[in-house]
């Protein structure tokens, strides 16, 4: 599979622009390591190769462990591996990336409010819209993943 377009190169500003949201996301005051997991697992859901290339390195560079990451995907079944905000953020973001399946019912927000204040919970689903959009943008134009430039 080949790269079909540098949206980079095309568009710059509205890459600058998702950057601008990414520079919110990062100074929200959520922790790190919580919105990188958020991240991975929304590019699970997605099935976006470039961005699980690239939040399994970010985590990996934060210090997660290889068996945490490996339990993204299943951490409802991971036991004790991921803490309380953990689960709440991974869960709300499942809701809120499926939205057209789920609607994101009222259990699903008030679980999630019982973890976030309001504004940690704006902000959490500030970065589950970016980061959806960039998979979008990186499956649609084909962004090869780091791994495969790699071999």
């Amino acid at each position: 599979m080949s790269k079909r377009l540098d949206y980079n190169q095309i568009a710059p500003a509205g890459v600058k622009a998702l950057g601008g949201v990414y520079g919110y996301v990062i100074q929200s005051g959520l922790s790190p390591t919580l919105v990188e997991l958020v991240y991975l697992r929304i590019s699970q859901i997605n099935n976006c190769a470039y961005c699980l290339d690239m939040h399994t390195r970010d985590l990996l560079r934060k210090g997660v462990k290889i068996e945490k990451l490996a339990l993204v995907q299943a951490w409802k079944e991971a036991g004790n591996l991921f803490d309380e905000r953990e689960r709440a953020a991974l869960a709300w973001a499942e809701t809120v990336t499926r939205v057209a399946e789920t609607n994101v019912p009222d259990e699903a927000y008030q679980a999630a409010r019982s973890v976030f204040d309001e504004r940690e919970l704006v902000d959490l689903t500030i970065a589950i819209g970016l980061m959806n959009a960039y998979n979008r943008l990186a499956i649609s134009f084909r962004n090869t993943p780091q791994a495969a430039l790699e071999k």
